[in-house]
């Protein structure tokens, strides 16, 4: 039996009830308030405040079908600054990804989601099956195909999301989805905890996915960092830095950013209909190189991500609500093995106004 996907039958609902203002307050996110209460927990370990949405097949504020269920952090303040929150002002199920819209920012029910989010990019079982049969978005649940290729931005039925199991501490919150699929010879138990190191400012992410199926789990998976510190639009008071010199392999309008050095810099602050992408190399085949810097000096506010494991693709995409890194690592597990990786991220603050 397909699930339903909770918010988006009440946004179809209220939608047809009332005007575009009125709707826009109720969908716009937790920065807003939200439609209901979906299952979230809080955590602190007295320097941190974070808040997490917690998977839930049926009443959970993320239903859809890109992103991991588990460990969105959709707030995460420290000495009164805000690292994350809402970056769209609506949600519309007709969207694929999210569009511009008048004076709007509307996401798809795919992409709308806040803070450090992982996507799984490949799905497994999706060229063996058939329309209307079966495939395995990892993160998520067993799917069902449609026609066409795959696309990631548009949401597929679950058919079954696994058992998700969630444990909440003081400081802590962790994930364990386990799935099984024996038509499909795809079964795994993935783990994630989100903790916050005692008496540092500091965010760790700790994975584990260990297949116990028959096929291989073959894909790679990123975390969606999306940044939107203090509300500040991206912009000459932003550097994004990393360990390397960077090798743009795409490039924004000259105007909007740009590459120097090792830095990706903003030219002007994004504005309108502004989305400034860079796709870059340069980084080795070590951890070492997994590790980007992110300051803003209007707000003196900064963020240090690290990951253990190497780079096989990273890139930067914004727009005026949100500047977001993406790095990615492999996935490659065999039958009977295990994967484990980690994401550091460490927040501070910085003399507003320095260079």
């Amino acid at each position: 039996m397909t699930l339903l996907p909770a918010f988006q039958i009440l946004q179809s609902i209220i939608a047809a009830a009332l005007p575009g203002s009125m709707l826009l307050g109720l969908l716009a996110g937790p920065t807003r308030g939200p439609v209901a209460d979906f299952p979230q927990a809080e955590i602190s370990n007295g320097q941190i405040t974070a808040k997490l949405y917690l998977p839930d097949a049926r009443n959970g504020y993320y239903t859809s079908t890109r992103f991991d269920w588990s460990g969105a952090v959709y707030s995460l303040v420290y000495r009164g600054h805000e690292f994350y929150g809402v970056w769209y002002d609506r949600i519309d199920p007709a969207v694929v990804n999210w569009v511009f819209r008048g004076s709007e920012i509307v996401s798809g029910p795919c992409s709308a989601l806040a803070g450090p989010v992982n996507e799984f990019e490949t799905p497994l079982g999706w060229d063996e099956a058939q329309p209307g049969g079966t495939f395995i978005k990892l993160g998520v649940g067993v799917l069902r195909k449609g026609e066409g290729r795959y696309n990631r931005f548009v949401p597929y039925d679950v058919l079954d999301p696994g058992k998700w199991t969630v444990t909440k501490g003081k400081d802590a919150v962790e994930f364990m989805q386990v799935l099984s699929a024996p038509d499909l010879g795809g079964a795994y138990e993935y783990r994630k905890g989100v903790r916050l190191e005692q008496g540092q400012p500091v965010l760790v992410i700790e994975h584990s996915m260990k297949n116990t199926g028959r096929r291989a789990i073959s894909s790679n998976v990123y975390n969606h960092h999306f940044m939107v510190l203090d509300s500040q639009p991206p912009g000459p008071d932003f550097t994004v830095r990393v360990p390397f010199e960077i090798n743009a392999t795409r490039l924004p309008p000259e105007e909007l950013a740009g590459v120097r050095g090792n830095e990706i810099v903003y030219r002007r602050p994004l504005a309108g209909q502004d989305e400034a992408i860079v796709l870059y190399q340069g980084f080795g085949d070590s951890a070492s190189d997994h590790r980007v810097t992110i300051e803003n000096r209007k707000t003196g506010t900064g963020v240090r991500i690290a990951g253990d494991r190497p780079l096989i693709r990273s890139m930067l995409w914004s727009i005026r609500t949100v500047l977001a890194v993406e790095p990615y690592i492999a996935v490659d597990i065999q039958p009977g093995g295990e994967l484990t990786w980690r994401d550091t991220i460490e927040y501070y603050t910085i003399p507003p106004g320095s260079e």
